[in-house]
C-alpha cells in the first residue's frame, strides 16, 4: 500500500485551524479551564485513535487492495485459460488413465453452489492422477509448449501473479515440464525409466492446473455469470460440451 504524503502547508493550515477554533471557543465562552480539560481529554484519546487508524483501517485498506489485485489477477488467469489452459487440460486428459473418475467430479453445472465447489475440491485432492506418458502424444505436447513459450514467460514476469500462489506453482510445474520435454532429442524413443520421470512431471502440472481451473470457474460463477455460462458450455472434462446452445 502506498504511503500518503501530506504537504507541509496543508499540515500547518490544519494545525492553525485547530488552534483558531480553540481560541475562538475561549473568547466566546470564557471557560479556559473547560477548554483545556477537553483538550487534554482529546489528547489522551489520541493514541487510541492512532491505533485504530494504523491497525484497523490499515488492515481494511490492505484487504481492499488485495481484493482489487485478485480481481486483476483473475483477468490474467482468464486470458491464460483462453489462450492455452483449456487446450492443456484436454491434452493432459489424454494421458490420464483415471480420466473418468476425474470427469465425474468436474462436470460443472450452471447451478453449482459454493458447497458443490467445496466438495469437488475435496474429491479432487483425494484422486491419484494416473498420468502415463505412454498414453498420449508427447511430441504434440512438446510442440504446443514451444508455440506458447513466450506467452508462459510473459506470465511469469508479471509481479502481481506472485500473489496468487496456486497459479504461480502451476506455472512453475508447467514450465518445468516444458523444459524436460525440450531437453530430449527424440520423444518417441524414451526409455521406460525416462517415461516414468516424465509422467511424474506431467502429473504434478496436471494436478495443479485442474485445481487452478476449478478455482477460476468458482470465481466466474460469483463475479461474471455471462463468462461462466460459456465456460460451463465448453468444459474440457465434458465430452458432450458444446458452445452452441440447444
Amino acid at each position: 500500500m502506498k504511503s500518503v504524503k501530506v504537504p507541509l502547508f496543508v499540515a500547518a493550515t490544519l494545525v492553525l485551524a485547530s488552534v483558531a477554533v480553540y481560541c475562538l471557543q475561549i473568547l466566546l465562552f470564557h471557560r479556559t479551564e473547560d477548554t483545556l480539560f477537553y483538550l487534554f481529554q482529546d489528547l489522551a484519546f489520541l493514541p487510541v485513535n492512532a491505533l485504530i487508524v494504523v491497525v484497523v483501517l490499515d488492515k481494511l485498506l490492505k484487504w481492499h487492495e488485495r481484493q482489487s489485485m485478485l480481481k486483476k489477477m483473475n483477468i490474467v488467469i482468464g486470458v491464460f485459460f483462453s489462450e492455452m489452459g483449456i487446450r492443456l487440460l484436454t491434452m493432459f486428459s489424454s494421458f490420464d488413465k483415471a480420466g473418468q473418475e476425474i470427469r465425474k467430479d468436474l462436470l460443472i453445472g450452471d447451478r453449482w453452489s459454493d458447497t458443490d465447489y467445496e466438495i469437488a475440491r475435496k474429491n479432487i485432492k483425494k484422486i491419484d492422477f494416473a498420468i502415463d506418458a505412454r498414453n498420449g502424444n508427447l511430441q504434440e505436447m512438446h510442440d504446443y509448449f514451444v508455440q506458447q513459450r513466450s506467452f508462459v514467460l510473459a506470465l511469469m514476469e508479471n509481479p502481481n501473479l506472485l500473489e496468487h500462489e496456486s497459479f504461480t506453482d502451476m506455472l512453475l510445474a508447467a514450465s518445468h515440464l516444458m523444459e524436460e520435454l525440450s531437453m530430449r532429442s527424440d520423444l518417441a524413443s524414451l526409455s521406460a525409466k525416462d517415461l516414468q520421470h516424465i509422467s511424474v512431471d506431467m502429473k504434478r502440472a496436471f494436478s495443479a492446473l485442474v485445481n487452478v481451473w476449478l478455482g477460476y470457474m468458482h470465481h466466474l460463477k460469483k463475479e461474471y455469470p455471462y463468462l461462466y455460462s460459456l465456460a460451463v458450455r465448453t468444459n474440457p472434462f465434458n465430452s458432450e460440451a458444446r458452445a452452441e446452445i440447444n
